[in-house]
């Protein structure tokens, strides 16, 4: 029989929270939580234009994602969608000190991303809702992973 360890166990519900928030939780028994992620993400997905968003940046027509974007609904997102992961992920076994930072910069720093999304420039290209976001998004977690190591290290010593 074959079987995981924790780590794998966690990266897997972190990967299906990717997938859609909640499923992760779906994975961890969190049913509750679960449903009430997945009706969460339906909701703001509806309401934010979020699907037709996706298709208009991947076709490259951002000017199309922006005037399609409802700002008040998508500025939830970037929260709903970290939060999903961190919370699979530390539902999903024991996790080390400082971890929710990659998570909590990430979802910042992508609500900062998306504020700006309609006319920050970078390199001469306006990226938009989508793209914008998730640069910022990544970047916050760059910067949480950094920390995370540093002040773990600073504890170990």
């Amino acid at each position: 029989m074959i079987t995981m360890n924790n780590k794998s166990n966690k990266i897997e519900k972190l990967l299906w929270s990717i997938a859609l928030p909640g499923f992760g939780q779906f994975l961890n028994r969190k049913y509750i939580k679960a449903i009430t992620l997945i009706i969460l993400e339906f909701i703001i997905n509806t309401n934010s234009h979020l699907n037709m968003i996706i298709i208009y940046s991947f076709l490259g027509d951002i000017t199309a994602a922006i005037d399609t974007t409802d700002y008040h609904w998508l500025m939830f997102y970037p929260c709903l969608y970290m939060f999903g992961m961190w919370d699979a992920y530390k539902d999903g076994g024991e996790t080390a000190a400082y971890a929710y930072l990659p998570y909590a910069l990430g979802a910042f720093l992508g609500t900062v991303g998306l504020i700006y999304s309609t006319d920050l420039k970078l390199f001469g290209v306006l990226w938009g809702p989508v793209w914008l976001a998730m640069l910022f998004a990544f970047i916050g977690i760059g910067i949480g992973i950094l920390l995370f190591l540093m002040l773990n290290n600073r504890r170990k010593q």
